[in-house]
């Protein structure tokens, strides 16, 4: 199973990046998707949730995110999305892909490498 991030960088304050997470050899649309965030000198901490197929896909958020990040998923390409606007400094962080599975698979969760974003003028 691999979980592959990409879309961090450099961006302003107030300006936006997506993030994507592309999964593989995993049946994805059994996984519930979050990303995690881990801030120098900080512990990780859970940025977004988007539950799998079987639940709807439902969101939850952070309350520090909420109203500025958006987590999407698309199954079809195995591949979840953390549309990131107004985005802070204090938002800077490694941030990372999680799968856990649901039903029978809840034993298995897994961890992308993640990807830096850094908000500074």
């Amino acid at each position: 199973v691999q979980l592959v991030e990409s879309g961090g960088g450099l961006v302003q304050p107030g300006g936006s990046l997506r993030l994507s997470c592309a999964a593989s050899a995993l049946t994805f649309s059994a996984y519930d998707m979050s990303w995690y965030r881990q801030a120098p000198g900080k512990g990780r901490e859970l940025v977004a949730t988007i539950t799998s197929a079987s639940t709807s896909g439902g969101t939850n958020y952070a309350d520090s995110v909420k109203g500025r990040f958006t987590i999407s998923r698309d199954n079809a390409k195995n591949t979840v999305y953390l549309q990131m606007n107004s985005l802070a400094p204090e938002d800077t962080a490694v941030y990372y892909c999680h799968a856990r599975g649901v039903g029978f698979r809840n034993a298995l969760n897994y961890w992308g490498k993640g990807t830096l974003v850094t908000v500074s003028s």
